[in-house]
């Protein structure tokens, strides 16, 4: 069984790859309002650094945090209906996690700067996630281009 797309026909590995992405983020989001599976659930703070609430007992959430991730998860899911969007979704929110890694290194973490908050853990995760989705982003492009043709996207 296919999966279509109203606007373009099948989904392609690039649509399929951005659709996955957000729906882990939309679970991510999900999962950061759940005592048991986040940690310190009392000391959750809607945003700052202050709040001790962690995501599998490793990442450093609050509510904005979690707001941002459930976000992000549907605005992936959006994007991955039509190819060009999907790419874009990849690349450039690759690059946000890239910028959220140099800013987690550059803040103090116990700061005012820190208000989404993030911790260690969550630094080098935002690094991993930004180098996987820049790099889902171009190579499944090109596989995309090859297929279909250079001028269908």
């Amino acid at each position: 069984m296919t999966t279509t797309n109203r606007t373009t026909g099948p989904k392609t590995k690039l649509q399929k790859a951005a659709q996955a992405v957000g729906a882990v983020f939309l679970l991510v989001g999900i999962l950061g309002f759940i005592p048991g599976i986040t940690s310190n659930y009392d000391t959750l703070s809607f945003a700052g650094h202050d709040s001790g609430a962690l995501l599998l007992g490793i990442f450093q959430v609050s509510v904005l945090h979690n707001i941002v991730h459930l976000l992000f998860g549907v605005a992936g899911i959006l994007m991955s209906r039509i190819n060009d969007q999907a790419r874009n979704f990849l690349l450039y929110g690759g690059v946000i996690y890239l910028i959220l890694w140099l800013y987690g290194l550059i803040i103090g973490h116990d700061t005012p700067a820190n208000f989404v908050p993030v911790n260690n853990a969550d630094n080098w995760l935002h690094f991993v996630l930004g180098i996987a989705m820049i790099a889902l982003a171009i190579l499944l492009s090109r596989e995309t281009y090859r297929s279909r043709g250079a001028t269908t996207r």
